[in-house]
């Protein structure tokens, strides 16, 4: 089952290195990682979205929670959290597919950042689903290009994660 993590840690060199290594070091895969600062300069909050069972998550947890930059760390899943990831996709773009372009995007809440004679580069913001439903409707356009972040996920209500 997929999880999404949300970690606090302290902001300094090496953090991320520690918890990627953490990861790597016990076999566990990593689907997606994000890391920015939070409103608190020296605190960075991290999305990680991994696979396992219930057991492997504990286990997760428990060592994440052994390393000393990390501050707080909390399995988000079971809260249905919203998450969203942001894409950047670049098409082909021609005279004739223009306006089913413009159409398609549209749909799915997404912009046209920068266009030209010969491409456009589209940009949606939407959770795991909508930017594969969406890379799946351009694809008759000639996708040339895809980028895309990782998750990341807020608790929805007045539940936070502090520090």
């Amino acid at each position: 089952m997929k999880h999404t993590i949300s970690i606090l840690v302290e902001n300094e060199f090496g953090a991320l290195a520690r918890i990627a290594g953490l990861f790597s070091g016990r076999g566990y895969n990593i689907e997606s990682l994000t890391v920015a600062p939070t409103l608190d300069p020296a605190i960075s909050r991290m999305t990680i979205n991994t696979i396992g069972d219930d057991r492997t998550i504990e286990q997760i947890i428990k060592q994440l929670n052994r390393l000393i930059s990390v501050v707080k760390v909390k399995d988000v899943t079971a809260e249905d959290p919203i998450t969203k990831n942001l894409a950047l996709i670049k098409v082909n773009l021609n005279r004739r597919n223009r306006d089913k372009l413009k159409s398609i995007i549209a749909d799915f809440d997404a912009m046209i950042t920068i266009s030209d004679d010969t491409c456009s580069v589209i940009q949606a913001v939407a959770d795991d689903g909508g930017i594969i439903r969406l890379t799946e409707a351009l694809k008759p356009y000639g996708v040339m290009e895809f980028v895309s972040t990782g998750s990341v996920a807020i608790q929805k209500g007045k539940r936070v994660i502090r520090a």
